[in-house]
């Protein structure tokens, strides 16, 4: 199997991360679930740093977001699937 260039926690998630420098938009990404090894292919909508999260599916202001299967905070705009997700549109409930 190639190197992944995406990995997510939880079949749950709804955002993976991104685990390599330099992915820019257009790239068919290498996905793995780190639960149970399945992969699976997603195109990057936007360059993504590394560290940074991936919309798995499409995102809007208001939705949960779920990495490691928990909420780990909410939309406060909208993602496309394949789309950067970071705290230009992402924050935490907390505040």
């Amino acid at each position: 199997m190639s190197k992944p260039q995406l990995l997510v926690h939880d079949k749950a998630d709804n955002v993976g991360v991104v685990v390599v420098e330099g992915l820019t938009a257009g790239t068919d990404m290498l996905g793995v679930v780190t639960h149970d090894n399945s992969d699976f292919r997603l195109t990057a909508k936007a360059d993504i740093p590394i560290g940074h999260k991936v919309a798995l599916k499409e995102l809007k202001a208001g939705d949960t977001v779920i990495k490691y299967g928990e909420d780990i905070g909410k939309m406060v705009g909208d993602a496309e699937t394949g789309g950067h997700v970071h705290t230009h549109n992402c924050k935490t409930k907390r505040w």
